[in-house]
């Protein structure tokens, strides 16, 4: 597809709040990937192109987290060995699904992530499980698994499923949890953008503009995290999810046809 002045106009400030999001809590592919969709890019390139920009920005945001001394390495190294599997296995699945078949796919998909992001956003400042080593590394790369493989199935709310899982499963802090999800999504990036890479499921003319914007999303929110933010971004997170939800139930329906 040829892009226009409205696809980058849709793209690129959407993709800088999800870069925002996501480096604070996760949950950015929740606003990304649908503005890449609302923007009239096919699914399956708009799904290869979030991964590369998400990718760069989320580089970006684990250096940042990484200098703050935010993240617990025992827990995210293997959380991205999983990732990294998992995400592979999930983007094959993807790819040999028809667009059809990935439409109701993401559309019963994100209702869930709503859901869990109204739901599960309580966590606290300060570790409360001190678990063995044996233990962390076991469940940091379990966690990383299997939610790598609906990152690289669907994508959004990721990070947020992450952070949650590390929060709720061993114990961390939100800011330490945030830290080991973004290694872990990370790494789930980088499988799944190897896949549609060598598939030819990337939108470069897209894509190239949209890393500069997740990357100074990322970064702006990861400062954000560690000075003490986290929340309050979750309206315009459910308004661009209530969009993809409108707009795939009418591509299902014949209504819309981009």
């Amino acid at each position: 597809m040829t892009p226009t002045v409205w696809t980058y106009l849709i793209v690129c400030p959407l993709v800088l709040l999800a870069g925002f999001v996501d480096s604070v809590a996760g949950g950015g592919g929740v606003i990304s990937l649908p503005a890449y969709l609302l923007a009239g890019i096919p699914v399956k390139l708009a799904a290869g192109t979030n991964k590369l920009a998400n990718g760069c920005g989320t580089a970006l945001a684990v250096a940042k987290y990484a200098k703050s001394g935010n993240i617990e390495w025992l827990c995210a190294l293997p959380a991205g060995v999983g990732a990294l599997s998992g995400a592979a296995i999930g983007s094959r699945i993807a790819l040999l699904l028809p667009d059809r078949a990935l439409q109701i796919v993401i559309l019963t998909a994100l209702p869930v992530a709503a859901v869990i992001l109204i739901l599960a956003r309580k966590s606290t400042d300060g570790d409360t499980k001190h678990l063995p080593k044996s233990k962390i590394l076991l469940f940091g790369g379990l966690i990383g698994f299997v939610i790598g493989i609906y990152d690289g199935l669907v994508g959004p709310g990721t990070g947020t499923f992450l952070t949650i899982a590390f929060s709720v499963v061993l114990g961390f802090g939100l800011l330490k949890s945030s830290g080991c999800a973004r290694v872990a999504n990370l790494a789930s990036n980088i499988a799944s953008l190897i896949v549609y890479l060598l598939n030819g499921s990337v939108l470069f003319s897209v894509g190239i503009p949209a890393i500069c914007c997740s990357m100074i999303g990322n970064w702006l929110g990861a400062r954000y995290a560690i000075k003490g933010g986290s929340k309050r971004i979750r309206l315009v997170m459910f308004f661009v999810l209530g969009l993809l939800f409108l707009k795939t139930i009418l591509q299902i329906t014949g209504v819309i046809d981009f």
